[in-house]
Parts: C-alpha cells; structure tokens; sequence
C-alpha cells in the first residue's frame, strides 16, 4: 500500500473491506470448481433436519478462501504492526485446525471429524500462546472490564519465568482468556448449521468490532476486523440460500478464533459476550440441551442448536436466517453503545 495513504485510516478499513469482498468473489468459484471435481463434499449429520440431507455432498472448506483472502489484505492493506500478526497467527492456525479436521470429515465420509477432545487441545493450546503473546509482547492489561460495574484485576497471581527477559504467566487471565477464546470459537462453529447464518451473523459483529477498535485508535485490528466482514459478504454469495459452498470448520473456527482475540487486543472481553450475543445463544442451547436430557431424559428444544429448534417449528431456512441476522444486528448495537457510553463517560471525566 502507498506510504500516501496511510495518513487516512479510515481509508484503508474500507479498502480492506472491499479488497477481501473482491478477492473472495473472483477466488470462491475457481476453489468451488475444484472441490466438485474432486469430490470433496460436506457430510450431513444423520441426526439432523431431513431437509438438510439434500444438502449432502456441497462443497466445503469454503473458510480456505476467506482466509486467503483475509491474508492477502493484511499484507498489502495492513501497516507492518504486532498485532494484526498477531491476530493473523492466531486466526490461520485456527484455520488450520479447522482444515484438518474437514478434511477428516471427507476422508472418513462421516459428519465427525476430529475427536471432540484433539479439537479441544488444539483450541486451548492456540488460545494460551495468543493470550502470553497479548500480555508480554503487545502488553494487553490482564484485566476485564465490565462497563459500568467494575474492572476486574486478573493479573493479581503471577509467574514469571525466567526466560527472553522475562515471560509472564497472569494464571487467572490467562484461564479466563482460555475459556472466552474456546468458547466463541465453538459458539461460532455451532452456528454454522443454515446457508448464510454464520457468515451473515459474523459479518455484523466484525463491522463493530472494526469499529470499537478504530475508535480505540488500533488501525491493524481495525483493518483485520474489516478484512474479516469482507470475506463474510464475499463468502455470503455463493453460501446464500440454497448454498454453493460452506466455509466448513476452516472458516467458523478460526472467525470464532478471530472474534475473541479481537476482544482481548480491544478490551472487550466482557462487551463481546453481548456484541456476539447470537454465537453464546446458540452455544448455550446445546449446553442446556445435553445438560437437562441427561438428567430427565426429556428435551427443552425440539433440536439444538436454537436454529433447529425454529426449524423444527415450522420456520423455513431462510427466514431463520434473516431473523437471527436481525437479532445479531441488535445485540451487536446494544454492544457497541454500551462501550461507546463507557469509554465516552470516562473522557469526559
């Protein structure tokens, strides 16, 4: 990117916006065409809704693209910073996890990919080295602010180990980081389910965050959390209903990855549970779901997650989808004006 125009900040969010939606647009196709070539296609879920089984057999790993695309900006668009390498590193080995496991799926020709619990590791073991990098590197305060309430200081029990002068080890906040990071990026992954749902839903809560962190005077997040909601709007062509592609565990693992190291890096942590509201909804209905039929052997929801159990209501896919995108929508504003209050109220005071 010309030195000319990085004196305009907002300039280049929304080139990072309109690169990724171009690339993703002019790339998807040609990576569609070699999926069905080559076979490699999505495995429904047996115990899903009958009216996905048509859906067997649609190209996946859709996320391969957005990421590349997400990449590509960040190299030309974003300023040579920590943190969007940072965020980078964090997102393409989400992705990568991601990768492999859809690549499982299509191997073994079954809906399971890798075991709940290799997933797990992987998650905790990416959320742990992007929570120590945060803290010693880009020194992100080990602490969450609650708007309005309180901040609650998680940095109080410290190690530090003796190591490249010094690394470290906030044991709270690096448990607590642990636990938002896996989290949303399961949440995000649970949502992935209709044509359009996650990457309409992560599109409105990445324009936000591109937001609060421009606001927050951080131009490499802001540019990364640009770049993420143009890959969505470009993914969105073809995964529009009836879906051409899906962005596969490759892209919702690594945008619910992105989501919650963009929170971290902004101070966000606590707002994001709202901002993202939709993604702990849908997270939350599979929790309840498991927890209440293993003690009653009855069931809250007609099918988890939430937007099967609207499904299974009568609701068609794609008024499921608008629907939940409203609600995004809403939250994603309630989120952002929470935090605006709270940041504006402590200028003035």
């Amino acid at each position: 990117m010309p030195a000319v125009f990085v004196q305009y900040p907002t300039f280049l969010v929304f080139v990072a916006f309109t690169l990724t939606v171009v690339l993703t647009i002019l790339l998807m196709p040609l990576w569609i065409k070699f999926l069905r070539t080559s076979h490699i296609g999505q495995q429904v879920r047996a115990d899903g809704p009958e009216s996905h089984l048509v859906k067997q057999g649609t190209p996946t790993m859709g996320g391969v693209i957005m990421l590349l695309a997400v990449i590509v900006c960040a190299l030309v668009v974003g300023r040579a910073s920590g943190d969007i390498y940072v965020l980078l590193g964090a997102t393409i080995l989400t992705g990568v996890l991601g990768l492999v496991d859809d690549a499982s799926k299509v191997i073994k020709e079954r809906s399971l990919g890798l075991t709940p619990k290799a997933k797990l590791v992987g998650q905790f073991a990416i959320a742990t080295v992007f929570c120590l990098v945060a803290v010693n590197a880009l020194h992100v305060a080990p602490t969450v602010e609650i708007p309005f309430v309180c901040t609650l200081d998680l940095g109080v029990w410290e190690t530090v180990v003796p190591l490249a002068g010094g690394i470290s080890i906030p044991w709270l906040y690096l448990a607590f980081v642990n636990v938002l990071l896996v989290g949303l990026c399961n949440a995000v992954n649970l949502t992935d389910g209709l044509d359009g749902l996650a990457a309409g839903t992560v599109m409105v809560v990445m324009l936000v965050m591109a937001a609060i962190a421009y606001r927050s005077d951080m131009l490499g997040p802001a540019i990364f959390s640009s770049a993420l909601a143009g890959a969505c709007v470009g993914f969105l062509w073809f995964n529009s209903f009836p879906a051409d592609i899906f962005m596969g565990d490759t892209g919702s693992l690594a945008l619910g990855m992105a989501l919650g190291c963009l929170a971290v890096l902004t101070k966000t942590e606590f707002v994001v549970l709202i901002i993202g509201g939709l993604f702990v909804a849908e997270a939350l209905s599979v929790m309840i779901q498991v927890f209440y039929y293993k003690k009653t052997k009855k069931r809250i929801f007609l099918m988890a997650p939430l937007h099967h159990h609207f499904e299974k209501k009568g609701w068609s896919e794609t008024k499921v989808v608008v629907r939940f995108w409203i609600i995004s929508g809403v939250l994603a504003a309630l989120g952002f004006s929470l935090h605006f209050a709270q940041t504006l109220l402590l200028g003035v005071v």
